[in-house]
């Protein structure tokens, strides 16, 4: 057991140490950070959307967003869409699955918000068709993944690739960002 332990301890120290010396890595969360920013400073909204732990960690993300971070703040307008289950179930049920959140961004969207899709595959048809029908409606598209990131990356205006193919280190590297992408919003807005 401790042997597993170890083992699963040092793969995600190394992952975090490799991600810090990646450069194209770091570039691409500080350009998100400053979308995010932009967006946030002219009253727009951030819509963030994943599937199962990614649709957990959208939702924590939103969550930070809107209660509190690290400072005591003004909130800020962001919205997870995985998270209104008579929209999900009813939309998937009468429709289909992989149009659950482009309908949402349909809806919601405007012109200067953010569409924040998380996939850990890079391959989420949802979140794929939420990006295009984002970019349609003049939201900037930002993607969160890891397996070198798959087809979303084809998609985004910013994506940020975990250098990782596990999913669970995947998670673990993308709460990170998460959280990154937090502590520089508060850092630069809520001064």
């Amino acid at each position: 057991m401790k042997e597993y332990i170890s083992q699963i301890l040092k793969e995600a120290a190394e992952l975090k140490t490799k991600a810090v010396n990646d450069e194209i890595f770091v570039s691409s969360i500080e350009k998100v950070a400053t979308a995010l920013v932009s967006c946030l400073q002219q009253n727009k909204k951030i819509l963030v959307a994943g599937n199962g732990g990614s649709a957990a960690d959208a939702q924590h993300f939103a969550a930070e967003l809107v209660c509190k971070y690290e400072k005591d703040r003004a909130g800020f307008s962001a919205f997870a869409l995985t998270t209104d289950v008579s929209i999900l179930t009813a939309w998937s049920n009468d429709h289909d699955f992989e149009g659950v959140f482009a309908r949402q961004i349909n809806a919601l969207g405007s012109v200067g918000d953010v569409f924040f899709g998380i996939s850990t595959s890079g391959n989420s048809k949802n979140v794929i068709k939420a990006i295009e029908m984002a970019k349609e409606k003049g939201l900037v598209t930002v993607g969160l993944t890891g397996n070198g990131g798959g087809k979303i990356k084809e998609f985004c205006d910013y994506t940020i690739v975990v250098p990782a193919t596990v999913t669970a280190r995947i998670q673990e590297i993308g709460l990170t960002v998460i959280h990154i992408l937090c502590g520089l919003i508060e850092t630069q807005i809520a001064v």
